[in-house]
């Protein structure tokens, strides 16, 4: 009969293999944000996918979450395009996060031209990103901004009211930002992995 040996002498002789966790691979697109990175299937913004953000109302510091994204987007060579924003930027205030504003271009679309506007730029292949604010897009609408955004290999994001959450959405990430009692973002979809059963606190950001 085969003798017994504690399975710590097999790994002090080094008779048995022992694997080790390879640290997760960073995100292609990180947020910026590493708590959120760290829940993200990811590591980040799903890389050419539409990302949609559900809001309580506009204003509530939702640029805050994309603005060191955005800060390291406009370092590279493509522009990144927001359409029809319900608020002008803060060119100071996005400098000082590191933003390159030349790199920034702002297109006014009426409101039933928005989802057009927003597909055209993600389709040319010359944006980094492309921000909308549409107040209404049915799924198809939402599904064209996907393909357009996976054709021109740019990042799309949708900032909608959190009043469309039970409408089913093609986007590969959906985050609702809380506002209060504390701001928080809820992930209610992410492509490749489980959503997280809690929301995610970002200290710094969104006040």
């Amino acid at each position: 009969m085969a003798a017994v040996m504690p399975l710590s002498n097999l790994l002090d002789a080094r008779r048995v293999w022992r694997g080790r966790a390879e640290p997760p691979p960073a995100g292609e697109q990180p947020t910026g944000w590493a708590a959120l990175d760290a829940v993200l299937p990811s590591g980040g913004w799903p890389a050419a996918a539409l990302s949609e953000i559900l809001l309580p109302l506009d204003g509530v510091g939702e640029l805050q979450l994309v603005l060191p994204t955005l800060a390291r987007l406009t370092q590279g060579a493509r522009p990144v395009v927001l359409v029809a924003p319900p608020y002008l930027p803060c060119v100071a205030g996005w400098r000082q996060h590191g933003v390159d504003m030349r790199r920034i271009e702002i297109v006014t679309a009426a409101e039933t031209d928005v989802l057009w506007a927003t597909e055209q730029c993600l389709r040319s292949g010359s944006c980094a990103a492309v921000l909308a604010w549409p107040r209404q897009a049915d799924d198809r609408a939402l599904r064209r901004l996907q393909v357009a955004a996976d054709g021109g290999r740019a990042l799309a994001f949708a900032f909608r009211d959190r009043r469309h959450l039970s409408n089913a959405s093609p986007a590969a990430l959906r985050l609702e930002l809380e506002a209060r009692p504390q701001v928080r973002v809820w992930v209610r979809k992410c492509r490749g992995g489980a959503v997280p059963a809690q929301p995610v606190a970002l200290p710094r950001a969104l006040h």
